[in-house]
């Protein structure tokens, strides 16, 4: 027995959730962020740790860590040097896309820059029919006079996506077998083992963004595990994937693409896992940090999930909770425009030189500077007392760049801050909830991450949402995810076959097929049998139509009841999402999906006895705070959150404090801890006491 740690690396802060399992105790840590060496922010925070609880490297049992590695190297363009081996005729491929403009309405949008160079991206003489026949045999020398081209231009992984390898993926695996003569130190990935599937711009477009990023990976997860074995850390670490699960970084390395955009992800199995405890069904998310704000949605506490997203401009086929991310967090910067509007975001001041506030040489206003401004955030010192805060820096910071260049006075400037980042979430918030048929007023926003609580009730009363949930960490709510999360492997096949029951024999195979997939995967894992488990779905639409819907079934052995209940729920499915069904409709299996689950032992969190006596806690001191909606500043009690107990309630207007974030209750509202630690926020409305 020993330490359990989680590692999740934003732009501004480095959180940890610890979890000793000898004791129970769960405890969180926060530091800095390295953004030129993220792992050095890792390091330094498991020394700290093992520091303060007296203890040796060798008593880390499990690490968890979320990385944007592979999202900054999209960002940034910072890749490999990729080379591209097709079918001869669809080299262009990756160019033409599907036809669709960037924007709908901006005719002057640029696609994304290519990554393929021009030159490597090579055919090769081979044709597949769709039925799977071999129509032209591959040509073996022509293949190896393009592998030996992409060597000449010094590529550095290689992406083989040739037409209809996801019915006969012989011409792929033989042209792997040809790099490894000729080219045996180049990354490959071969499209029909990364995302079998049909749409072949979007299953080369994964391959490409695959291979793209596989060198990159490679190095970091190396150097990574490197610099733990010199700590002393014993235990091989796990990495987690988009879809919030975790895998090794020996799977890590042959499918970067899948950790593309892992660090949200474990905030919202986080989210999930704290709804089941509250019996809160439907949830949005809303976590918001130094950088950016990750907005999901969780019904029937099953986040949703998207198996295909569109990644710095290229779509990736691939299992992804369904994370909306805008620049909105406290790290973002405020402007007036070119035409005198006010503009919060995108661009952040991140942790170098990060808000004005900070005293680390930043000099333009942010969110954080506008709160501190407005009395939200503590004026003097935050993070527990450990970093402290300039006010005056803040506002010398909004005078100069906003109240200056607008006219305004300094508190409605801040103010002005603050309500323009809001409407940008708020948008968010609907772009997951409203604008997918769903309506918003029927779920709790449950708001985490540095900056969530601060603006969480809010944004809440834009969207007519009446209660807020907040976990008892919320801060590090990132890191505790990536204690919860299981392992996970996502298969899939795609056979287009009309949805009759005679079809059923060939439908199962399919699923047996990736059960034996998804178990060889669980085994290399090191996952004990009574520890796995199996979900499939079956992706499905009307004859005739462009896209499918993701049904999920209840086992991977269909019977014919079990087909007419899948296809109930189409239509149900297709009625709330698109306002329409037609159950006399000819309806297409299209693709088949199993997932294989690997359980990991979780952290015990057992509810506290709520306290019958009211809150008679004394405030640490009465701020003059300016809310939204308000004319004025408002004498507000500031307290510790730890000394509201289970079962007590405190009414706004009133500030929670606590060591990773703050927690703003308006007027209108009051706040109770349930027997978990939970902070429940509900909204008083007019003529309610």
């Amino acid at each position: 027995m020993g330490y359990m740690i989680g590692v999740d690396v934003g732009g501004t802060f480095t959180d940890f959730s610890v979890f000793h399992q000898d004791t129970g105790e769960l405890f969180h840590y926060k530091d800095s962020s390295t953004p030129a060496d993220p792992s050095r922010a890792i390091m330094n925070g498991i020394l700290a740790i093992l520091e303060q609880e007296h203890t040796s490297a060798r008593s880390v049992q499990y690490l968890a860590h979320g990385t944007t590695v592979g999202t900054n190297a999209l960002i940034e363009r910072k890749g490999a040097k990729v080379g591209l081996i097709t079918t001869e005729g669809f080299k262009d491929l990756m160019e033409i896309g599907n036809q669709k403009r960037p924007s709908l309405y901006n005719l002057k949008a640029q696609k994304p820059a290519p990554l393929i160079p021009a030159g490597c991206n090579q055919t090769v003489k081979e044709r597949i029919r769709y039925d799977g026949q071999v129509h032209t045999p591959l040509d073996e020398q022509g293949a190896r006079r393009a592998i030996r081209e992409l060597k000449r231009m010094g590529v550095q992984a290689v992406a083989v996506c040739t037409l209809f390898s996801f019915i006969n993926p012989g011409h792929e695996k033989r042209i792997r077998e040809l790099i490894q003569e000729e080219f045996p130190q180049a990354y490959v990935t071969l499209s029909s083992e990364l995302t079998p599937e049909f749409r072949e711009y979007s299953r080369m477009s994964t391959t490409v963004l695959n291979s793209y990023l596989g060198p990159v990976m490679k190095r970091y997860v190396s150097n990574f595990q490197n610099s733990l074995h010199e700590l002393g850390v014993t235990a091989e670490p796990y990495i987690t994937q988009s879809n919030g699960a975790i895998i090794s970084i020996r799977e890590t390395i042959d499918c970067p693409i899948k950790c593309a955009v892992s660090g949200p992800s474990a905030g919202v199995v986080a989210a999930t896992y704290i709804g089941r405890q509250c019996g809160a069904d439907k949830i949005i998310t809303f976590d918001m940090g130094g950088t950016s704000a990750d907005i999901s949605l969780i019904e029937h506490y099953t986040p949703s999930v998207t198996n295909e997203r569109v990644v710095e401009g290229y779509p990736a086929r691939i299992p992804m909770i369904n994370i909306v991310t805008i620049g909105a967090g406290g790290g973002s910067v405020a402007r007036i425009d070119n035409g005198g509007a006010l503009k919060v975001g995108p661009e952040s001041a991140g942790a170098v030189p990060g808000p004005a506030c900070y005293g680390r040489s930043g000099t333009r206003p942010t969110v954080t500077d506008a709160n501190i401004v407005l009395g939200k955030l503590n004026q003097r010192r935050i993070l527990g007392g450990r970093m402290e805060v300039h006010l005056d820096r803040a506002v010398q910071a909004i005078e100069a760049h906003v109240c200056k260049e607008a006219g305004l006075p300094l508190e409605e400037a801040a103010n002005g801050i603050i309500t323009v980042v809001n409407s940008n979430m708020v948008r968010a918030i609907r772009s997951v909830s409203v604008e997918k048929g769903y309506d918003a007023r029927e779920f709790t926003l449950m708001a985490f991450g540095g900056a969530g609580p601060l603006h969480a009730c809010e944004v809440a009363q834009e969207l007519g949402i009446e209660r807020v949930l907040i976990p008892p960490n919320p801060g590090t709510l990132c890191s505790l995810g990536l204690l919860l999360a299981d392992i996970k492997f996502d298969m899939s096949r795609t056979l287009i076959l009309p949805a009759q029951a005679e079809n059923l024999e060939r439908v199962n195979g399919q699923f047996a097929e990736m059960e034996r997939q998804g178990t060889a995967a669980l085994e290399r894992e090191g996952v004990p049998v009574q520890n796995r488990s199996f979900e499939y779905k079956i992706d499905m639409r009307y004859q005739r139509q462009n896209f499918e819907i993701s049904v999920p079934v209840p086992a991977g052995k269909l019977t014919p009841e079990l087909l007419e209940k899948a296809l109930a729920d189409f239509h149900q499915e297709h009625q709330r999402a698109y306002g329409y069904c037609n159950e006399q409709a000819a309806v297409q299996l299209v693709s088949y999906r199993v997932s294989a689950v690997g359980q990991i032992e979780k952290p015990g969190m057992s509810p506290r006895p709520l306290c019958g006596e009211p809150f008679a806690g004394e405030p640490s001191e009465i701020r003059q705070v300016m809310f939204q909606r308000g004319e004025g500043r408002v004498p507000t009690p500031v307290y510790e959150r730890g000394a509201l107990r289970p079962g007590q309630r405190v009414e706004g207007p009133c500030i929670l404090e606590q060591m990773d974030t703050t927690t703003v209750i308006p007027p209108e509202w009051s706040a109770r801890a349930d027997g978990y630690g939970n902070l429940v926020l509900d909204y008083r409305k007019e003529g309610q006491q």
